[in-house]
């Protein structure tokens, strides 16, 4: 990064990030939270520790007091990695009760674990034992109940929090997305006739790595027939010339941030068929489209409601969602279409601050293959402003 671009206050992002949490839990009526997913822990904390590893093995926790203090609770022998975070206020050694570390003394460990957790609220709730929590073994939630305690879900308040961005977020997932960037360029440099899906997707994620980014959530990019449907990740299939080749990067970059883009690009050096033009007008067409609806006030409902109409042909063949929130990690809010609201959708408000993924796959249930676009756009006052800037594949019809 050059270093006359601004940066992020990585300190005061932290203490906002964590005042927008215990703003959601006080609006609750809870005396706290104990934070377990390790993206919400990175949110809440600024702190991050085998991050992957801690997505599927609850060895770290916090308790985070809505007035009063935080308590992280660390994994054996990691204390030092929390050295520098104002975020928290108490270190301790966690309790982990998973079956890995457990084994048959899951409930008594579990058992300790919730006596002192309960210990906290007791001590910092003020009489109100309400809590919120987040990922929790069947073990954990029947030792809290024990303790008297009142659980509630915890998702809800801090994917609110995590919705609305400060200025340093944006900026660090902006310097996320700068980084994915140049992976694409790579990427698409090293795209020529005989190569594999496997080792294209390689120059992404070795970008990734060397610009300070973590790791990516999917592996999706995929080639020629196998581009259509949608969500086939990369394989040893050999890209020939003339294929389309559509991605979405899904990628935890700079600072923990989701670069969160997709493009198709054309293998070789030839002139893209009639039908490949087709299917990347459509694709540009509803990301455009539904874009515009992106303003501050209009309801999620509303956007689905007034969302590009797609072709029948494409439809059985659509994507999961119109839009959906970016931070880090894929997050609320979620829109889906409109054929698909009375089961998956909800209702809400778009906010300035919200950063929103618009999602676009177009492939015809008929066969062929299909064009995958992505455009991640911040929410001003004024309306939507992407954030992404990679250029669309001009031999295909797309647009700077």
């Amino acid at each position: 990064m050059s270093a006359v671009e601004p940066q992020p206050d990585i300190d005061r992002m932290n203490a906002y990030r964590l005042g927008r949490l215990r703003a959601e839990l006080k609006a609750r009526d809870l005396a706290g939270m104990v934070v377990v997913d390790a993206i919400n822990l990175r949110y809440a904390t600024g702190s991050r520790n085998m991050q992957l590893w801690t997505l599927r093995s609850p060895a770290r926790y916090a308790f985070v007091a809505t007035e009063g203090p935080v308590v992280m609770f660390e994994f054996a022998g990691c204390d030092h990695l929390l050295d520098g975070l104002g975020t928290i206020d108490e270190r301790r050694v966690g309790t982990s009760f998973f079956y890995f570390t457990s084994g048959p003394r899951m409930q008594a460990k579990a058992d300790r674990w919730a006596a002192e957790i309960a210990d906290l609220v007791r001590e910092h709730g003020g009489g109100n034992r309400r809590i919120a929590i987040d990922r929790v073994n069947p073990e954990g939630f029947v030792a809290l109940a024990e303790q008297k305690l009142e659980v509630v879900d915890g998702q809800e308040p801090m994917e609110q929090a995590r919705c609305i961005k400060s200025a340093d977020e944006i900026l660090c997932l902006t310097q996320a997305i700068r980084a994915c960037e140049q992976g694409l360029a790579d990427l698409e440099a090293a795209l020529v006739p005989g190569i594999s899906e496997n080792e294209l997707w390689s120059h992404l994620q070795a970008t990734n790595i060397a610009t300070g980014g973590e790791y990516i959530e999917t592996r999706l990019l995929s080639s020629g027939p196998r581009s259509n449907p949608w969500f086939q990740e990369c394989s040893e299939r050999r890209i020939a010339a003339g294929d389309l080749v559509a991605l979405d990067t899904d990628l935890i970059g700079r600072h923990g941030y989701f670069a969160d883009m997709s493009r198709t690009f054309l293998c070789g050096d030839g002139k893209a068929s009639d039908a490949q033009r087709k299917l990347y007008a459509l694709a540009q067409e509803q990301i455009a489209h539904n874009m515009a609806l992106l303003r501050p006030g209009a309801s999620l409902k509303e956007v689905g409601e007034k969302s590009w109409d797609m072709p029948d042909e494409y439809l059985p063949h659509r994507y999961m969602s119109l839009v959906h929130g970016a931070g880090l990690c894929g997050e609320y809010p979620y829109i889906p279409y409109r054929q698909d609201y009375a089961v998956k959708g909800y209702d809400g408000l778009i906010h300035p601050g919200m950063t929103l993924c618009v999602e676009s796959f177009i492939g015809s249930v008929r066969g062929g293959e299909g064009v995958k676009l992505e455009e991640l756009v911040l929410v001003t006052d004024k309306g939507p402003v992407p954030l992404t800037r990679y250029a669309f594949d001009r031999r295909l019809g797309g647009l700077s």
